[in-house]
């Protein structure tokens, strides 16, 4: 992907100007005063509302020469003011076209108009009537237009490309043409364009800006694009309608950026549109196949304007909605889907118990209260969820009492198995000096704990749920036949930030006291396998100060595995988004360690057993994730320099 912009993004803007109907002098002005606001924030791309130099509410005064001579004075003014800029911009104007109007919009770049692309859809219903004055696009017999001396493009089957690289293209649709059954973007998207335009008119009524959100949303999300959407602001006529100046830029069914409505005075909104995500996701999806459609190429002045900074926010936890009513919205949908993929296990199979190890810590206890529900779902009695603790030798009271206090509180069947002895006498046996705590020594207990879990299943006739979570997965950071395998593993596809705040919700929600209690200490509780002696009583392994901070190795995850983020945008967004909290080099050398766990540790994953996908990600070898165990990781540590 030669002459790539900077880490993928692009700067675009969305213009709302000061203007009076049919003054065309004045609306050029103000037009011209965003143009130049925009050419400063460097933005690749400015669309303003559907005839922003006349004015859309003209009426019959669109018959008249003297505005349609004038619209077209403003756009050569507009071309010689673009004239010092790199910069795209696109302008809306009525042009007469072998004696027909049309509703256009122009696309101007360094004092040229590259391409002028009529409106498809001519809406001729309720407070519209716009074939009074305009012929639809469609029926355009002409597919280049003579402006200024030059032949230009012109017709609704132009995507307009940057020449030095073209997967940098957009398209062009105005108004009408998005709330279409089919819009003319959608075709276009299919044929290549990342970028949809839409220089809008749209008046406003009870909860139609919600709507027309929603549309521009919804558009973006199924062309797999971004959106820049600008509409017609209080300036124009008010004999029968009111329109509040709604701009909008989207990508990919999120809305990165909006105007604030009914303003007097003129506005532009900006953000960047993250191009390289957009083709990932397009790449990777096999049913975004070409229209079909013959579409004209015009091709734009190459843009390198690098991009330093973002004006759009990067969620330090991508996985956690940082809205706290779609947090819990989200948190319930996901605790269904794991409570509900484990009932079918049980239904499927006919087991009426379940076997699972309880240590205290976050991912068992989510993995016990997602066990809870589904049994209740179920009708099947609590105590057959046979919760067994099994101390070892670096169980702290703070660890057993949450493990026992929660098995007791939820009603399920107790068990307590010491796995010391075991294990000292398993490592005499392999020859092991049980003061030596390294792998072995640790890796001993995690398998003497499944071991003991397997069998109490076979002789209890039940299922063994697993507890590890996809950032566990993800490092490998699970000991191989240990705590890495089950029977039905519910939490494998949840990150681990995602685990707290599923537990939080638990909390929050459950209407127990003694439940919600437990859980909060349950939440205070370093996360840590305690397979090392502890001391004092006290944790001494914590799992962060050995791989670094969750939160930072699941925004990796997110950017690596759900858009393929290379290491320097990954270091980049990560500085955005943790400004203040961790310095580039600790970031750096956190994602460095991701790096080289995620390659090594793919064996791991496998032979990972089965458990249900509740979001995007997830690394099950049967769907998601396919990766040879043996690939080296050598380029991607190169990238980011610590090879």
């Amino acid at each position: 992907m030669n002459n790539m912009p900077k880490y993928g993004f692009v700067r675009v803007s969305a213009a709302v100007p000061e203007m009076k109907v049919a003054d065309c002098v004045f609306n050029t002005g103000k037009i011209i005063e965003l143009m130049s606001e925009a050419a400063n924030k460097q933005c690749y791309i400015t669309v303003f509302p559907e005839l922003c130099i006349t004015g859309y509410t003209c009426g019959d005064l669109f018959r008249q020469s003297v505005l349609l001579d004038s619209a077209v004075d403003s756009l050569r003014a507009l071309t010689e003011a673009s004239r010092n800029w790199d910069n795209v911009f696109i302008v809306g104007l009525p042009l007469l076209i072998r004696n027909r109007l049309y509703n256009c919009a122009a696309v101007i770049q360094k004092g040229h108009v590259k391409g002028i692309v009529p409106k498809t859809c001519i809406p001729n219903n309720n407070e519209f009537y716009e074939k009074r004055w305009f012929r639809e696009g469609v029926y355009l017999d002409a597919g280049y237009v003579n402006i200024f001396g030059e032949d230009i493009p012109c017709g609704v089957d132009l995507i307009f490309q940057d020449s030095e690289y073209p997967q940098l293209c957009f398209a062009v649709e105005i108004c009408e043409d998005m709330w279409m059954p089919v819009p003319p973007s959608s075709l276009k998207a299919l044929d290549g364009a990342l970028i949809i335009c839409n220089l809008s008119a749209s008046n406003e009524l009870i909860g139609k800006h919600e709507y027309r959100e929603l549309l521009v949303k919804s558009q973006s999300g199924r062309c797999i694009a971004g959106y820049l959407y600008s509409s017609a602001g209080v300036g124009e006529s008010t004999t029968d309608l009111v329109f509040g100046g709604h701009a909008i830029i989207a990508e990919n069914g999120a809305v990165l950026a909006q105007s604030e409505r009914f303003r007097m005075e003129s506005q532009l909104i900006v953000s960047e549109i993250d191009i390289q995500r957009l083709i990932h996701d397009r790449m990777n999806n096999s049913t975004f196949m070409p229209s079909g459609v013959d579409n004209r190429a015009v091709k734009l002045e190459p843009w390198r304007h690098a991009i330093e900074s973002l004006n759009r926010q990067i969620e330090k936890h991508p996985f956690v909605p940082s809205n706290q009513e779609t947090c819990d919205k989200r948190c319930a949908e996901i605790f269904n889907i794991q409570a509900s993929g484990l009932a079918k296990r049980l239904k499927h199979t006919g087991l009426k118990k379940a076997v699972i190890g309880i240590s205290g810590g976050l991912d068992s206890t989510l993995a016990l209260l997602v066990t809870v529900r589904a049994f209740d779902m179920l009708q099947l009695p609590r105590e057959n969820i046979i919760a067994v603790t099994m101390p070892g030798f670096g169980t702290t009271d703070q660890t057993y009492r949450n493990a026992v206090e929660l098995i007791n509180i939820v009603g399920a069947g107790y068990r307590e198995i010491s796995i010391k002895n075991a294990c000292i006498m398993h490592l005499n046996d392999i020859g092991h000096d049980t003061s030596e705590h390294d792998a072995t020594y640790e890796n001993a207990q995690a398998r003497e704990r499944t071991q003991i879990l397997m069998d109490l299943a076979n002789k209890e006739n039940g299922l063994v749920i697993g507890t590890g979570d996809l950032s566990e997965l993800a490092l490998g950071w699970c000991t191989y036949n240990g705590d890495h395998m089950s029977m039905y593993s519910v939490n494998c596809s949840i990150p681990k930030t995602l685990v707290k705040h599923l537990v939080r919700w638990v909390a929050e929600n459950s209407g127990d006291r003694a439940v919600a209690e437990v859980l909060r200490r349950v939440l205070d509780t370093p996360v840590t396998p305690e397979l090392l002696p502890a001391e004092n009583g006290e944790i001494v392994q914590k799992t962060e100060e050995i791989i670094g901070p969750y939160e930072l190795h699941d925004f990796f995850i997110y950017h690596i595995l759900r858009y393929g983020a290379e290491p320097d945008k990954i270091l980049f967004l990560a500085k955005n988004a943790f400004s203040g909290e961790y310095d580039e080099e600790q970031i750096s050398n956190v994602l460095k360690t991701f790096y080289k766990r995620f390659f090594s540790q793919q064996f791991k994953r496998s032979c990972m057993p089965d458990g249900p996908k509740v979001g995007t990600i997830s690394l099950s070898p049967r769907g998601d994730w396919r990766m040879p165990s043996d690939a080296s990781a050598q380029i991607w540590l190169n990238w980011t320099g610590n090879a």
